[in-house]
């Protein structure tokens, strides 16, 4: 890409690591990250932050941020509002949007709004929790911290015997709980590069849960793309990317995760604003199967950086 040549010798600070559930995730993205723009001839500094963020980002003496940042800080708009209040051009979605996808709540709503089907959900939040009953959709269920990613502290609630100890162990990462109709069937996530959408990728763990571990260790998950589905559901996620995207401001490179009933219906479940780009991350996976390269895909990330957005 003609990018390439551009970016020799500008200086981009990679934030990674952070203070979240998922800091492990982020050093990972962050190290990968920061290797394909050394090979993209960027001078790199990688910077951790785990306090006085807005002193770190002012102190970066850098051209522009690389956002490797997951979770808490990272993607809820917290790290965005740091670089504007010091001018600091990032990559990815503006502080506004950044905030609407972290919630799983607030995602799904401006989903609806743009006409995009969602699972019936129930929120629970502060003295809410205390006693509450399930909701009148029934079981199966998912059980949601509101503002976690990578499946932390999710679990599938089959029956009434175990709602309270689902509600439990959301409270411990979240004072705002989710409790969401469970979607039968098969889950695809699709992606979305500076406005273009991006292959489907089917996700199917061995366990039959894409927790924690089925996302981060090699070789639990199966990754199929193309995905055997039919053309009419894949154009309809596309469609539904573009909408739920459109609607939530996203910018840069997102991936909207969904889930297909047996009868063919595609509900959206969330859209994550950094997506992971380990050795197993699927936005990786995407760009490949759509003829990017790795540095091509970091290159056209970094070449949507700005501010205001």
């Amino acid at each position: 890409m003609s990018e390439r040549f551009a970016f020799a010798g500008r200086k981009v600070g990679v934030f990674l690591g952070g203070v979240s559930a998922e800091r492990e995730v982020s050093l990972r993205t962050g190290a990968a990250a920061a290797a394909a723009l050394r090979r993209l001839g960027c001078d790199v500094r990688e910077i951790d932050i785990r306090e006085d963020w807005l002193g770190a980002v002012r102190g970066a003496g850098v051209d522009v941020a690389f956002l490797a940042l997951h979770g808490r800080f990272g993607e809820d708009g917290c790290i965005q509002a740091a670089c504007e209040l010091a001018r600091l051009p990032y990559t990815g979605s503006g502080v506004a949007a950044s905030a609407i996808a972290m919630s799983k709540v607030l995602g799904k709503r401006m989903a609806a709004s743009a006409g995009v089907p969602c699972p019936p959900d129930a929120v629970y939040e502060g003295a809410d929790r205390s006693g509450a009953k399930p909701p009148d959709f029934g079981f199966p269920l998912v059980v949601k911290p509101d503002r976690e990613g990578s499946t932390v502290g999710i679990t599938i609630v089959r029956g009434p015997d175990q709602w309270e100890a689902a509600l439990a162990e959301a409270a411990k990462h979240d004072s705002r709980i989710l409790a969401e109709g469970f979607i039968p069937g098969r889950e695809i996530t699709v992606g979305i590069l500076n406005g273009k959408v991006l292959p489907a990728i089917e996700i199917v763990p061995k366990s039959g849960f894409y927790d924690y571990q089925s996302k981060y260790t090699a070789g639990r998950t199966e990754y199929v793309i193309p995905v055997p589905m039919d053309r009419d559901i894949l154009l309809r996620a596309a469609e539904y990317t573009r909408r739920a995207a459109r609607a939530m401001g996203l910018r840069g490179a997102a991936r909207l995760d969904y889930r297909v009933d047996p009868a063919g219906n595609v509900f959206f479940l969330e859209a994550n604003t950094i997506p992971g780009m380990t050795e197993t991350s699927l936005l990786p996976k995407a760009a490949k199967f759509d003829g990017l390269s790795f540095d091509d895909l970091v290159a056209a990330i970094l070449s949507d950086a700005g501010l205001g957005k």
